[in-house]
């Protein structure tokens, strides 16, 4: 999906820490290669500071990893600093703002990101992940419910995990 007008949104820092960290966190598990982890590394460590960071890509790894294992199809994202969005980013920025705002859209992601029988665990994991950029100052714009439920549609013709 073409951002064009919502461009803003992605340069708001905890929207980037969540999608490019997403992103560059796929990219290493994908290539073998720690480069991308060092480039997400690199971009928590430039907005948060050294330790904070450190914090946070734990909890990034940890989320990435435990949603790698239990998707419910192979799990999609565009390049790192691409300005578009697949279902899967959709989703996943929808659950990490779902949980620091506690909302539905945090179920409906879960629902259809991950097997039904691994949701806790991938709840878990984004619940501390969403967390611990929470009590870094970096808090999410919600994300409509009605928005996923559109995104979804359109990305899947219609058919859901």
């Amino acid at each position: 999906m073409d951002v064009g007008a919502n461009d803003v949104y992605l340069e708001r820092q905890p929207e980037r820490l969540v999608l490019e960290g997403y992103r560059r966190w796929s990219a290493g598990f994908e290539t073998g290669s720690i480069t991308p982890w060092e480039m997400a590394w690199d971009l928590y460590n430039e907005a948060l500071g050294h330790q904070d960071a450190g914090l946070a890509v734990a909890s990034l790894s940890q989320y990435v990893r435990t949603l790698k294992r239990c998707a419910a199809c192979p799990l999609r994202c565009y390049p790192y600093d691409s300005h578009h969005l697949c279902v899967e980013e959709c989703l996943t920025m929808g659950l990490i703002a779902g949980l620091q705002h506690d909302t539905d859209t945090a179920k409906f992601c879960l629902q259809h990101i991950t097997c039904p029988q691994r949701c806790e665990e991938v709840e878990q994991a984004a619940a501390d992940f969403a967390e611990t950029l929470k009590n870094l100052g970096q808090v999410m714009l919600p994300v409509p419910s009605h928005v996923l439920t559109d995104i979804v549609k359109k990305g899947s013709g219609g058919i859901a995990h």
